[in-house]
């Protein structure tokens, strides 16, 4: 699609359901390849960052295939290893994801050569916390000709890692690594976010051994190996939140379906605060706003602030 054409003007109403979270995905989709048995990953949403890492996960070996639009099987068994193998083409640099295969083929064999990440252009997207968690852990990284991060390890073992500042992507990298390092690995300085929490219920689910996630302290204990799982994804806290403020921008009324209104604390709050009324049911959240809407202060913070991805909506209501 090369335009959007939107004829405003009209009020919103009605219901929507959530999709899948796209950051829990793509650090998911990433940790399947860590098992040689086949995972299915469901509520996947079907978006050109998650196909993206799935054509990059498949071009270095791994089996996978689409069973509907939002249903995912992966199969790492047949990932070729060796230091020939790079995750790299034109697609996976425009995604600041690709680095979580890193910490994943790290994890599993003890290297890994994938391309420096891409994604929007808002700067500088510094690894330096992913690299530090991965010395921590006992692996050799640099960055060689052509902008790509190899890392390789004789053997992973735990190690206490205090995080310099809190970062989502550095959180679930080393806990990947980690879970299959030899002995107890502790993250301090953790991400909170709803989607490390689903990764970390993902390695769980495949027999990892990870507690804490949620926390700022996250305390993994190595395992010897990973196994298949079925796993659905949380729904996307900025896609509901975005409707949400979409029924407040038209002075509509709007129930949004398939979500976790506990991730959508910090966003209900400030529509609260700007005159809408929020009622919350167990897996949906209504919306009206009917009446003159006011203004508010806002915040950016970590989760659980409030959403630096829901910034742009609140200033559009």
């Amino acid at each position: 699609m090369e335009k959007y054409v939107i004829k405003g003007g009209n009020v919103l109403e009605g219901e929507v359901s959530i999709a899948g979270a796209k950051n829990a995905a793509l650090g998911i989709l990433a940790a399947a390849v860590m098992t040689d048995e086949e995972c299915i990953i469901e509520n996947v949403p079907y978006v050109e960052d998650t196909k993206t890492l799935l054509r990059a996960i498949e071009t270095i070996g791994a089996k996978v295939k689409y069973i509907d639009n939002h249903t995912v099987s992966i199969c790492g068994g047949t990932i070729r290893t060796g230091e020939d193998v790079c995750v790299d083409d034109e697609y996976i640099r425009k995604i600041r994801a690709s680095y979580y295969l890193l910490g994943a083929l790290l994890g599993k064999y003890n290297y890994a050569q994938v391309a420096l990440p891409g994604g929007c252009d808002i700067g500088l997207r510094p690894i330096d916390q992913h690299i530090k968690g991965f010395e921590a852990l006992g692996a050799k990284v640099e960055i060689v000709n052509g902008g790509k991060v190899v890392a390789k390890a004789d053997q992973l073992i735990g190690n206490h890692i205090y995080l310099d500042v809190v970062t989502v992507g550095a959180t679930i990298n080393i806990m990947m690594a980690a879970v299959l390092a030899e002995g107890k690995t502790t993250i301090e300085n953790a991400a909170k976010e709803p989607h490390i929490v689903d990764v970390a219920n993902f390695l769980n689910s495949m027999g990892a051994n990870i507690r804490g996630a949620g926390t700022d302290v996250i305390k993994i204990r190595g395992v010897k190996s990973l196994h298949k799982a079925e796993y659905s994804i949380i729904p996307d806290q900025i896609e509901a939140g975005t409707f949400m403020f979409a029924a407040a921008a038209t002075r509509g009324d709007v129930t949004v379906l398939n979500v976790i209104p506990k991730h959508l604390d910090a966003t209900i709050s400030k529509l609260v605060d700007i005159g809408c009324e929020v009622e919350e049911f167990d897996d949906a959240v209504r919306v009206v706003a009917k009446g003159r809407l006011t203004s508010t202060q806002v915040k950016t913070l970590p989760y659980p602030g409030y959403p630096t991805d829901m910034q742009p909506q609140i200033g559009v209501v």
